[in-house]
């Protein structure tokens, strides 16, 4: 049977009109600073996109978004105002949500449910949440993917690429082409709401014997392609926890740190989206962790590399340097590349050098990594640029993400010891025997 949202010229071309005019305020704008000297009031003008992005559902929000967190990938003035884009758009009608609900299960669909809230408890870019209750009286969590997505994403996707070639030709500090790259992956991927249930049962294989993090079960028959019927985790924001005691503060930092860190170290996995929405808060303090669409699975040598690269920052070692990020993917590494990567690198792995109770940075900007980002980015550009790979993306993602949960957190851990909890048993072949049983027990290829 034909897929009826399947990708379209049409359902491109619509989305094209839809979106076209925002990308093209931008790029209009972007080019007449360049080509012109037209004076652009940056922070004027990203205030206004981030306005007219907020009302447009689909990837180009979401990309706004991932992109406002990848360091240096737009100008500081976009990245701060993209920061704020939430991902609580309008909700789609009642009658959207019936015949969509029909589309995927049947049409008696109701039948499945002792009661379906007609209102979403939340609306994100790609979709939307309904609390629902089963017959037999468990709590669920459906996850409606909104009509066309497909289309949304090449057309998105090839607006964004645009964004890229502009701001890429009078600022050469990064090479978007492998980020890019890795978004359009990510993104078709998370469309997919069958292999995100196949990534939610590896995770809870990961975290079965744990106490500290919370994965829902998931509902294959009342799920599909396009529908994700899972069970409800209640919890608050992690924020509502700013003002608690250090105690509890810190105990929620160490639960953070292993609810991602843990799949990375020993199964090569990262949840790839550390955005507010994406956890909350029990009573005992314990994580539960949402969204399992935008997931990245590395190769076994990745994760060494980044073990690696530890270890020859630690001594210093440039030699084992070079080698950690050939690992990871970069090119090309001369002497001076290698003292701006390892600036970027040393602020990252700062807090896990020292065998110490520390804030995770001594800064109070409100940004993590921000002044150090900005160091690096003027020092590449003076060196022509650099290429990060496409595995580099969400793993400095996560590092940055969840950065800025600890520092608004306020909190002082030993993050060398809980990092070494994790790597100190490190073996490279283990972590492929592991990941490999996952991914057979989840019926999931790479």
């Amino acid at each position: 049977m034909k897929d009826k949202e399947s990708k379209s010229l049409g359902k491109q071309l619509k989305r094209y009109a839809q979106v076209g005019g925002v990308v093209g305020k931008l790029a209009t704008k972007l080019a007449s600073q360049k080509y012109l000297g037209v004076k652009l009031n940056k922070e004027k003008h990203a205030e206004e996109i981030r306005f007219a992005l907020g009302g447009i559902k689909g990837p180009l929000m979401k990309v706004a978004q991932l992109s406002a967190t990848i360091p240096d990938l737009l100008p500081d003035e976009y990245a701060k105002e993209l920061m704020h884009l939430q991902s609580n758009a309008p909700p789609m009608g009642w009658l959207f949500v019936k015949r969509r609900m029909a589309a995927e299960l049947s049409l008696d669909w109701q039948k499945n449910f002792k009661k379906f809230e007609k209102n979403a408890t939340r609306a994100a870019s790609l979709g939307q949440v309904h609390k629902a209750v089963l017959n037999n009286n468990q709590h669920v969590a459906c996850k409606l993917q909104y009509p066309d997505m497909a289309s949304a994403v090449t057309a998105d996707l090839s607006q964004l690429k645009m964004i890229f070639s502009i701001y890429q030709s009078y600022n050469k500090a990064i090479n978007t082409k492998e980020v890019y790259k890795e978004i359009t992956e990510r993104l078709n991927e998370e469309l997919d709401y069958e292999r995100e249930r196949k990534l939610m049962k590896i995770f809870k294989h990961i975290f079965t014997k744990s106490k500290f993090v919370h994965i829902p079960e998931t509902y294959e028959i009342l799920s599909s392609k396009r529908l994700l019927t899972m069970s409800w985790l209640e919890g608050d924001s992690i924020l509502n926890f700013k003002n608690s005691s250090k105690e509890i503060r810190n105990i929620l930092a160490k639960n953070m740190f292993y609810a991602w860190y843990k799949p990375f170290y020993e199964y090569g996995v990262i949840h790839g989206d550390p955005h507010l929405g994406n956890y909350s808060v029990q009573k005992d303090y314990s994580i539960n962790l949402y969204d399992f669409g935008c997931m990245r699975i590395f190769d076994s040598k990745f994760i060494k590399g980044v073990i690696d690269l530890y270890f020859a920052l630690q001594s210093n070692d440039n030699a084992k340097a070079v080698h950690a990020y050939e690992q990871w993917g970069f090119t090309d590494i001369n002497k001076a590349k290698l003292a701006v990567l390892n600036k970027w690198a040393n602020f990252l792995y700062s807090p896990l050098m020292k065998d110490k109770v520390q804030k995770i940075q001594e800064s109070e900007s409100g940004v993590y990594g921000a002044q150090i980002a900005s160091e690096v980015h003027r020092e590449l550009k003076k060196l022509g640029g650099v290429k990060p790979p496409k595995e580099f993306v969400f793993m400095d993602r996560a590092a940055v993400g969840l950065g800025s949960v600890f520092m608004h957190l306020k909190a002082e851990v030993n993050w060398y010891k809980i990092f070494h909890d994790l790597i100190d048993k490190f073996n490279q072949k283990k972590l492929m025997e592991r990941q490999q049983k996952a991914l057979n027990m989840a019926n999931l290829l790479l």
